[in-house]
C-alpha cells in the first residue's frame, strides 16, 4: 500500500485521485478514532469527508506550499502531510461550527514558543478564505499595555521586567474588540490593535490599529490564552525554575493576576491547545530560532539569555501547572494537538477522550 505522503505528492504533481487511493486514505483515517472525534468526523460522514478534503487539497495545495515556504518550511512531504491530516480537517470543522452560529465564531489558540501558532493561524485563514469565510488573526501580544503604562507598572512591581506575564495586557481592550466582532449586523469597521515589538529598543509599543470589517471567524492566539488560575497550594512544591521563596511569591501573584483574564476567555467559543510532548522543548526551539537569526547577521540573545528569558515565563505561569488542566478538561479545551520534538504533529484528541 502506498503511504499517505506518496499519494499526496502524486496529486500535487497532477495525478488524479483513484478509488484505491481514496479507500486507503479512508482506512488510514479510521485508524485514529481520537483524531476523528477531535475534528467531528464520524463513520457516517467519513466518506464525504475524504472526498471533499481531497478536492480541497487539489485546489489549494500549491498556495499552501508557497505560504509555508515563506515561514521557512522546505519539505513538500511535511507540508502536504500536515495539510491533509491537520490543517484541512481543522478549517473544515471551523467552517461547520461557524455555520451553526448566527454570529462570529471566536476560536482560541494556545501555544508556546515554537509550537506553530502563527503558521496554524495563517494556513487556516487561507483555507477558510477559499471556503468563502472571512477571518482575522489577533494575538494576545496585540493587547499589551502601552509603553508608558508598562513602565509605570514596572515601577510598581519591578519583577515585571519583560512584557508577557499576566498584568501586562489591556484585558478591557481585548474584551471590547471581541465584543465588537460579536455585535449582530455590525457593518462599521473594527479597529484591531497591533503591537510593534521592536519599538523602544525591544520594549515594544502599540502601532496604528488595523481597520477590519466584521468577519466570520476570529482566531485569537497567545502563549496562555484560555489558561485558568490554579490552587495556590501547588506552589508549595518545588518545580524548577520556581525554586526560591521569591519565585513562589511571583508565581502566586501571577496566578492571582490571571483571574482578571477570565472575562476575556469567556468570549472564546472554542480552544485549541498546541502542547509540546515536553514543555522544555520551547526553550530549545527558542535557541534554534535565535541562532538562525544571528546567522543572518541580526542581533540575538545568547543561550544563557534565552534560558533566563524562557524561565522567567515559566516562573509566572508554569506549563506543568497551567497547561495540564486544559488538556484533560473538555469543558475548557476542544482540541489538543501534541507537538513532537522535531515539531511534527503527534496525537490530536479531545480532552477526556480515551486515547490509549
Amino acid at each position: 500500500m502506498r503511504e499517505i505522503g506518496e499519494i499526496l505528492q502524486g496529486w500535487s504533481e497532477g495525478q488524479k485521485p483513484t478509488s484505491v487511493e481514496m479507500q486507503q486514505l479512508l482506512a488510514e483515517e479510521l485508524k485514529d478514532r481520537a483524531r476523528m472525534k477531535a475534528f467531528g468526523i464520524e463513520e457516517a460522514n467519513i466518506q464525504t469527508e475524504i472526498e471533499e478534503r481531497s478536492q480541497l487539497f487539489l485546489q489549494i495545495h500549491a498556495q499552501i506550499q508557497q505560504l509555508c515556504q515563506s515561514f521557512g518550511f522546505t519539505s513538500a512531504d511535511y507540508i502536504f502531510y500536515r495539510l491533509w491530516t491537520l490543517w484541512l480537517p481543522l478549517a473544515r470543522q471551523l467552517a461547520r461550527e461557524k455555520e451553526k452560529l448566527n454570529r462570529t465564531l471566536i476560536q482560541g489558540i494556545l501555544g508556546g514558543q515554537g509550537t506553530g501558532k502563527t503558521t496554524l493561524a495563517a494556513v487556516t485563514r487561507t483555507i477558510l478564505a477559499h471556503l468563502g469565510f472571512t477571518s482575522v488573526a489577533i494575538s494576545i501580544d496585540d493587547l499589551y499595555k502601552t509603553y508608558e503604562a508598562r513602565q509605570k507598572l514596572q515601577q510598581e512591581d519591578p519583577r515585571l521586567i519583560w512584557r508577557g506575564p499576566p498584568g501586562t495586557h489591556d484585558v478591557d481592550l481585548g474584551i471590547e474588540i471581541l465584543d465588537s466582532f460579536l455585535q449582530p449586523n455590525r457593518v462599521e469597521p473594527i479597529l484591531v490593535p497591533r503591537f510593534d515589538k521592536s519599538a523602544f529598543n525591544g520594549a515594544g509599543e502599540r502601532t496604528e490599529p488595523e481597520k477590519t470589517s466584521p468577519v466570520d471567524i476570529v482566531l485569537f492566539e497567545g502563549w496562555f490564552v484560555g489558561t485558568r488560575p490554579v490552587e495556590t497550594s501547588v506552589f508549595d512544591t518545588l518545580l524548577h525554575p520556581i525554586n526560591t521563596a521569591e519565585d513562589k511569591l511571583f508565581a502566586r501573584d501571577s496566578n492571582e493576576r490571571l483571574k482578571a483574564y477570565l472575562p476575556l476567555w469567556s468570549k472564546l467559543d472554542r480552544l485549541i491547545v498546541l502542547c509540546p510532548v515536553d514543555y522544555r522543548l520551547s526553550q530549545k526551539w527558542r535557541k534554534e530560532a535565535e541562532q538562525k537569526m544571528i546567522a543572518t547577521g541580526k542581533a540575538g540573545m545568547s543561550d544563557e539569555e534565552i534560558e533566563q528569558f524562557v524561565e522567567y515565563f515559566w516562573k509566572s505561569l508554569h506549563p506543568e501547572l497551567f497547561i495540564k488542566p486544559l488538556v484533560s478538561n473538555a469543558d475548557w479545551a476542544n482540541i489538543v494537538i501534541e507537538i513532537n520534538a522535531d515539531r511534527s504533529c503527534g496525537r490530536v484528541y479531545t480532552p477526556g477522550y480515551c486515547i490509549e
